[in-house]
């Protein structure tokens, strides 16, 4: 058996606007991240199992890195993020007051790039340059 530890050339980064309430936080990095299995399925694991047999679904294959930032350091961010072409997902303040991803998907699609009110910016992609986009950004306390 490899004891090996695991290390990765990649990065997924989640940054959270500063002024975000605690239930905020954890709603928006939730978000961010649900869609990178689908965008990028290397990222997921394999399956689980507990000693009885009982099987979980697959989840990340490595760390979820949580970021908070001014909101000025995520517009950078997502500047960053876009000109390197990074995989992203944007959670933006109008989604706090949709129900359902037919509105939310609507209220980013209303508001051009550079106007969008973001609170919350997924990032994945080689290490260096997902450190580079979170830039300025501190380790979520």
């Amino acid at each position: 058996m490899n004891t090996e530890p695991i290390r990765f050339d990649t990065k997924i980064a989640v940054l959270l606007r500063v002024d975000l309430a605690p239930w905020q936080r954890l709603n928006v990095t939730s978000f961010l991240v649900s869609g990178l299995g689908i965008q990028v399925p290397e990222v997921i694991g394999e399956p689980y199992e507990d000693a009885d047999g009982v099987p979980y679904l697959p989840m990340f294959r490595q760390p979820v890195l949580v970021f908070e930032a001014t909101k000025e350091t995520l517009t950078s961010a997502h500047t960053r993020a876009l000109s390197r072409s990074l995989p992203r997902s944007v959670f933006t303040s109008d989604l706090f007051a949709t129900g359902n991803d037919r509105d939310n998907r609507a209220a980013v699609r209303a508001v051009p790039t550079a106007e969008l009110d973001l609170v919350g910016l997924a990032v994945y992609g080689p290490k260096n340059a997902v450190d580079k986009v979170v830039k300025g950004a501190r380790m979520h306390p």
